[in-house]
């Protein structure tokens, strides 16, 4: 194990040496900078989420990105997801996760592939030159895995977002603001979800010495659907739908509200981030699992992540 550690670390340092990075401040959060053209990124990142309130819940969320600058504005990148789960509940109201490990006393630990993304960012204003930076991105996402428990699914997404951005203090101060709408629509043996999800994120980060920033992110997600099982949707609640002739949010399933602090680190050609974020409030509907004053079933106690990026010019 340690040579394989120290081989990781030769290497990163040994990539380090070739590149330029574009930094990444927080979890969750994006900042309006897109790659010049030609330049080329790779980053991994890592959310551990942990703890559902009923026995132990571990879900390993890995993301290898490559990004190209097609244009100074414009952007193409793709990511790979890897899911890696490891959880034994115990409520048997906690679903999909107590179905999925097989009942009371059994567990499910398992690495899988969990899809892919493909998407671009195109800036439309400049954080440096205009009052404020603006971009957007329209992505396609593919997913084979239930992100909660690990099941086979098959889910197609297509999703919009929008980032904002102001510089204060000579650029040492980054404000942004993210709105990002995913439009699912999964299925499973009996089971089909038309689901609209908003995740929306408000970030702050300080460059309090040469290299370091600490930040403070605040981040919002929600779910809105009615699944229909076996053809039947459940009378107490409004489906979504997001046909053009037929564009409806309907019913808020969940939702859970988070915040914690990050701290950045670059040298001049990588860079590296961590972050945690603590559910502070949560809920949703009664058919929901959610107590007091969070939600469970879609979220957790706490997320823990850590990013790692290089750029090549």
């Amino acid at each position: 194990m340690r040579k394989v550690i120290k081989t990781a670390v030769v290497a990163a340092m040994f990539m380090a040496t070739q590149v330029q990075a574009e930094e990444s401040l927080w979890m969750y959060a994006k900042g309006t900078d897109v790659l010049p053209k030609g330049a080329l990124e790779y980053k991994v990142g890592v959310i551990s989420r942990r703890d559902k309130d009923s026995g132990d819940y571990v879900f390993n969320d890995i993301r290898p990105e490559i990004e190209y600058g097609i244009t100074d504005k414009l952007a193409l990148y793709g990511e790979l997801m890897i899911f890696d789960h490891d959880y034994s509940v115990d409520d048997p109201e906690l679903n999909p996760m107590f179905e999925t490990q097989g009942g009371a006393g059994e567990t499910f630990d398992r690495t899988q592939v969990g899809g892919f993304e493909i998407g671009l960012k195109y800036n439309v204003l400049s954080v440096y030159k205009d009052p404020v930076g603006l971009t957007f991105g329209v992505a396609y996402e593919n997913r084979n895995k239930y992100r909660l428990d690990g099941a086979d699914i098959n889910q197609d997404s297509f999703v919009l977002s929008t980032a904002v951005q102001k510089n204060f203090l000579d650029n040492t101060l980054q404000l942004v603001a993210n709105l990002k709408m995913e439009m699912e629509r999964r299925t499973s043996p009996g089971v089909l979800e038309e689901e609209i999800a908003f995740d929306a994120s408000l970030a702050a980060a300080y460059r309090f010495k040469p290299k370091w920033f600490v930040g403070l992110e605040f981040r919002h997600q929600s779910d809105y659907l009615n699944p229909q099982e076996d053809g039947v949707f459940n009378p107490d609640l409004d489906r979504s739908s997001f046909d053009l002739s037929d564009f409806r949010i309907g019913s808020q399933h969940q939702r859970g509200n988070y915040l914690g602090p990050s701290l950045h680190y670059a040298e001049k050609k990588w860079w590296i981030t961590g972050s945690i974020l603590w559910q502070v409030a949560g809920g949703g509907s009664p058919f929901s699992f959610s107590e007091n004053g969070r939600n469970w079933d879609e979220h957790e106690r706490v997320h823990v992540g850590a990013t790692v990026g290089f750029e090549f010019d």
